[in-house]
């Protein structure tokens, strides 16, 4: 369901773009800040053809009715206040036009309104032959039921979030998973689980995942750092990531967006930028693997544990005793070939500062058989890859740095 959205790369896109930042030059700056769709747009069809000019999608959220979970108070009322009727008369007043990639049929359900969600789906499938339906579902830190099958105030309206997220599996007949995770207003550990969770998800049903993360702040006085954007995109990819959403390009929530009210570039402009241009350098190669395991290796002395057990060292497929050189833990994602010939690959974030308050540089290291050839992509385009004495491979890399490995 490539439609508009070529879904062969790895798509960049971004929540919001206000009334203020919709001049000729504001396009041409999201078109230079590597942004590739923009979701949530709304008001402002006259703006279209700049959105086509630039090369940009825009994700409309007042095509259809739309929905929010929220805390859970609406949980299982969806097909009451948005019946499939409503859907036919949506799509009979709608004008379409080449930017428009998605129809957002909502954000964050609760599980009860998932059933409900997979006729609308449908529908909007069907009525809306050019684009695709866009939901996105809540991160693992949303509430969960606790007193009986009755809805309380819950967010999930599941026990568990595994259970909230095969029950979407079993209900909505997408073909990716997208979700949202804000590693820098919850907790680190989280995020590695709730990554493992939609990742495992998405490779066992056939899709792909698409991640919603931060490039705001919950808190005034704090800015996402250039290494705190690398941590949290280079470990989506570690786990399979096809689709990465900033939040927020302009105001949506919280504080120290990318374009302020005033429609001016804020510090965050720069950094976005650069770190977009990093995914997509390594996103040429890294799209022609899929990712079939992710792997922690070196977190034994690490204080953000993850959700699974972890190795000093990674013996995998075609690689054999991957590690940091300095012993510094890794999220390393294992990849086949989606053209199904030997070629593997892994998918490399350094987790040693997640908070950007200590950076270091230091190697990968590793092995791979004898006759096979080893290449190696980072940020900036190929990275050098040294046979050492010993027969091992280096790469260099550093704190929140993606390496990308390819083996032939």
């Amino acid at each position: 369901m490539n439609r508009r959205m070529n879904r062969n790369r790895l798509n960049i896109g971004a929540y919001y773009l206000r009334d203020y930042a919709r001049t000729e030059q504001h396009f041409k700056d999201l078109s230079d800040c590597g942004i590739d769709f923009i979701a949530a747009y709304g008001e402002g069809r006259d703006k279209l053809d700049l959105f086509e000019k630039y090369g940009i999608g825009a994700i409309l959220y007042d095509a259809c009715p739309g929905w929010w979970g929220g805390n859970g108070d609406n949980a299982g009322t969806m097909k009451d206040h948005n019946p499939l009727s409503a859907y036919d008369e949506a799509a009979a007043k709608f004008e379409d036009h080449p930017a428009i990639w998605g129809i957002d049929i909502g954000d964050e359900p609760s599980a009860l309104d998932f059933e409900h969600y997979g006729k609308v789906f449908n529908k909007v499938n069907t009525l809306f032959p050019n684009q695709f339906p866009y939901l996105n579902l809540y991160p693992n830190y949303a509430s969960v039921s606790e007193n009986t099958a009755e809805q309380t105030v819950s967010q999930l309206g599941t026990a568990t979030y595994e259970e909230h997220i095969e029950r979407y599996c079993q209900s909505v007949p997408s073909d990716y998973i997208c979700f949202d995770y804000y590693p820098y207003a919850s907790n680190i550990s989280g995020f590695y689980s709730n990554l493992r969770v939609i990742s495992d998800a998405a490779r066992n049903t056939g899709r792909s995942m698409w991640i919603v993360l931060q490039v705001n702040s919950n808190k005034a006085d704090k800015w996402i750092s250039r290494n705190m954007l690398r941590f949290q995109a280079f470990n989506a990819m570690a786990f399979g990531a096809e689709n990465i959403i900033w939040a927020c390009y302009t105001a949506g929530w919280w504080h120290n967006q990318v374009v302020d009210k005033e429609g001016k570039k804020t510090e965050q402009y720069e950094k976005l930028k650069e770190i977009n241009a990093e995914i997509k350098c390594i996103a040429e190669r890294y799209m022609a693997y899929r990712r079939t395991e992710t792997h922690f290796v070196g977190f034994e002395n690490s204080e953000f544990a993850p959700p699974a057990k972890s190795v000093k060292s990674l013996s995998r497929g075609a690689i054999y005793g991957l590690r940091a050189s300095n012993g510094a833990p890794l999220t390393v994602g294992e990849m086949t070939s989606r053209n199904g010939d030997a070629g593997r690959a892994v998918m490399i974030c350094p987790c040693d500062d997640p908070y950007d308050t200590n950076e270091k540089e230091f190697d990968i290291i590793f092995s791979v058989d004898s006759g096979k050839t080893v290449f190696a992509y980072g940020g900036k385009g190929k990275l050098p890859v040294t046979k050492l004495e010993n027969g091992e491979y280096s790469v260099p890399s550093g704190s929140s740095k993606g390496v990308f490995i390819e083996i032939r």
